[in-house]
């Protein structure tokens, strides 16, 4: 078991979504950091291939199949994982989905919910599976793929990516919250602006030119796995503003100033200087 405070770096990671896009890329990255990594995705054939490319890195890669809303599955996954690794000390909750874009009241429910099935239900079960047997071992890390919407209204028409991963946000803090004491580190991680299939289709980026690069995200992740963030652990990280370095001071300033319980937190704002819950909304 980890001396108080302080976690291992991570030597093995569970990545969902990791057939294509930032999923792929963040589990190449941390097999270049040395990491066993599980991938998992529903594509049985991307995830193969993405596989050997962590082979071919001289690390251990096991493939794994399973819808992220399907309970049994994802426990069936997480089993398989820790079998063949012995551990899951990093998951990231990368697999995310969003739906056409229609104003509220012309949204399809059944595709509108699944996106909750998707971006909330999915780190939910996952967090379920995983994280118990990081807190046995003393503890572990946790990255949720969250998005500039997380933070902020999202117009273009798509309310349930926008709501769920806003209470992405919210499900990460209250696992920091309650798991910080037994060694879990939270981390709600929004990439930016990368081209991906998802991004690309997107009526919002249309005509967009400049994109947030990838390796800015795999250089926060893997540093999040060797334990360099630790002291950001419940915080929003955006790669298109943050860097690991920059993370560090931040972190150094906030501690030094005393604000950690709300720093980058998710807060509403006040109707105004004089709003009589400034305080209840902002010290809590």
């Amino acid at each position: 078991m980890a001396p108080a405070g302080q976690v291992p770096p991570a030597r093995t990671a569970l990545v969902t979504g990791a057939s294509r896009g930032i999923g792929r890329e963040i589990a190449l990255g941390l097999a270049r950091a040395g990491l066993d990594v599980a991938l998992l995705a529903r594509d049985a054939e991307r995830i193969r291939s993405v596989a050997e490319g962590v082979r071919a890195l001289g690390v251990t890669a096991v493939e794994l199949t399973a819808d992220v809303s399907d309970a049994a599955a994802v426990n069936a996954a997480v089993a398989h994982a820790e079998e063949v690794l012995g551990s899951i000390d990093l998951l990231v909750n990368n697999a995310g989905a969003l739906e056409s874009e229609h104003p509220l009241w012309e949204a399809d429910p059944d595709e509108w919910w699944s996106v909750f099935e998707t971006n909330v239900r999915g780190p939910f079960l996952f967090d379920r599976a995983v994280v118990p047997g990081m807190i046995a071992r003393g503890g572990g890390r946790v990255v949720d793929l969250a998005s500039g919407a997380s933070s902020h209204e999202m117009r273009g028409g798509s309310s349930a990516y926008n709501a769920s991963k806003t209470a992405l946000l919210r499900l990460g803090a209250n696992l920091h919250d309650d798991g910080f004491r037994h060694g879990l580190r939270v981390f709600e991680l929004a990439p930016g602006v990368v081209r991906t299939d998802m991004s690309t289709g997107m009526t919002l980026h249309q005509g967009r030119t400049e994109w947030t690069s990838v390796e800015r995200v795999t250089d926060v992740v893997n540093a999040i796995a060797a334990g360099e963030l630790d002291a950001c652990s419940g915080w929003f990280l955006r790669v298109s503003d943050d860097t690991p370095e920059s993370l560090k001071e931040r972190a150094a300033q906030v501690a030094a100033e005393g604000t950690q319980a709300t720093a980058r937190r998710l807060r509403v704002l006040p109707a105004g200087s004089d709003d009589p819950l400034t305080r209840a909304l902002t010290t809590r």
